[in-house]
């Protein structure tokens, strides 16, 4: 098959210039081919025309890349790459501390029940097991939490200033925490 391959070689040329037009994509196509029919030699079939399964590949190859570069945009300038780029939101962290803050204003046993079950993913009935209270005692203080910090971060209460950093570090890991 190498041998064959080898002599194939001139009319690939040829037919890769002429479905491209650019003698260096052309050889490029061809040396795609040639890897593409050793990589998959194995489904050869002896006895059929070697010549038609190259041109086949070769042809796949080329309307491949086509389709490829018609979802490509060229932003040698990076024109077209500065408008997709994103700037950080500022106000994203700006929310996330004002919330931090907000559940400061918690009383414990509510942030307790509310992080047992909104950020930890205990069901009720394990918050209220490590909490040591009934199912609707847990149900009744996450809906005050809920309430609360609903209140809360639609501007029904003024927020206190202060670190937001150790307060998620500190409170939140005391919310937490886990009773025997």
């Amino acid at each position: 098959m190498k041998n064959e391959l080898v002599e194939a070689l001139p009319m690939l040329r040829a037919f890769a210039r002429s479905l491209c037009g650019n003698r260096d994509r052309a050889d490029d196509l061809v040396q795609e081919t040639v890897m593409r029919a050793l990589a998959n030699r194995d489904k050869f079939q002896e006895g059929t025309n070697l010549h038609a399964w190259l041109v086949t590949i070769l042809r796949n190859q080329y309307y491949s890349e086509i389709r490829k570069r018609r979802r490509e945009v060229e932003d040698s300038e990076g024109t077209h790459a500065s408008r997709l780029s994103d700037i950080a939101a500022q106000p994203g962290h700006l929310e996330l501390d004002d919330f931090l803050r907000a559940m400061r204003l918690l009383p414990d046993e509510q942030r307790e029940a509310l992080v047992l079950i909104g950020a930890s993913g205990f069901s009720y009935e394990e918050a209220a097991e490590i909490c040591g209270v009934r199912v609707g005692t847990v149900k009744s203080r996450v809906s005050r939490a809920r309430s609360r910090l609903d209140e809360i971060m639609n501007g029904g209460v003024d927020l206190p200033g202060g670190d937001s950093a150790e307060l998620s570090a500190s409170e939140i890991a005391q919310a937490m925490r886990l009773r025997a």
